[in-house]
């Protein structure tokens, strides 16, 4: 690995698109959001990693919905967002690069052959092209101010035949504040079965822009997870824009009322 030097790794051509895209970048709104699983992209590079278009459209390359609800979002709050634009088949930007399923051999039931055998220099490509610039700018935009980190995700409603009855989820670790505040904000809404770290949970091994992004800096944070068959259409993703710019101003409010209440 020492020998390995940038020529040795560059993976996009000088005519794909950036590993990620920001939105309202001068944003006042206190949030900031993250949307590490947006795109479904994969560098011309890889061809199609042996992986079936039908499978591409599957949650196994993506989080279906998210990245037009983050968008909606960002609009909505005049929040600042990242959205990461490649597949989660090729880097998983919210894994420790080091973890086997930041490049999964197998995704769901699905074999992914393009990640088979996979030595470092590839891995490191990989890295360098798609996860360092995507990290390098939410680290920028979370050191410019202090920021609520906002992680957008979705998940699906049938997993390996089990389904999830929950239509939404909030996730944490050390610094559960924002997402209990956030979880009974949502249960206060007609119809919403609400889960608490599940169907995941936040780990360091399983998560990375949560612990490293937010909990290293002592930042609230969210992480949200949305069922994907809700969010899948306009409508859907309309709806969950709506709800999402009406609770998480209230959630910030309680958080900043009781930082005001508790003094230096």
């Amino acid at each position: 690995m020492a020998s390995v030097t940038g020529d040795d790794v560059k993976l996009l051509g000088e005519d794909e698109p950036p590993a990620f895209t920001v939105l309202n970048p001068a944003g006042s709104s206190p949030f900031l959001l993250t949307a590490d699983h947006a795109g479904r992209r994969i560098p011309r590079a890889l061809g199609d990693m042996g992986v079936s278009a039908s499978e591409m459209e599957r949650h196994i390359a993506w989080d279906i919905g998210i990245g037009a609800v983050t968008r909606g979002l960002a609009a909505a709050l005049g929040a600042t967002a990242i959205l990461q634009t490649y597949s989660r088949l090729v880097i998983d930007c919210n894994r420790q690069p080091s973890v086997a399923s930041a490049f999964p051999v197998v995704s769901e039931a699905t074999r992914i052959p393009g990640n088979e055998g996979l030595d470092a220099v590839a891995k490191l490509a990989r890295r360098r092209a798609i996860f360092d610039p995507y990290h390098a700018e939410i680290a920028r935009l979370v050191e410019a101010r202090k920021v609520i980190y906002v992680a957008m995700h979705s998940f699906t409603p049938v997993y390996l035949q089990v389904a999830r009855g929950m239509h939404a989820a909030v996730l944490y670790n050390r610094n559960p504040r924002a997402s209990h505040i956030l979880a009974g904000l949502l249960r206060e809404e007609a119809g919403l079965v609400v889960g608490e770290n599940d169907p995941y949970q936040v780990t360091d091994e399983t998560d990375y822009g949560v612990p490293v992004h937010a909990e290293r800096r002592g930042l609230d944070y969210v992480e949200i997870e949305i069922r994907q068959d809700l969010i899948a259409d306009a409508r859907g993703q309309a709806e969950w824009v709506e709800r999402l710019a009406r609770l998480l101003p209230k959630m910030a409010e309680q958080i900043f009322s009781h930082d005001a209440s508790a003094g230096p």
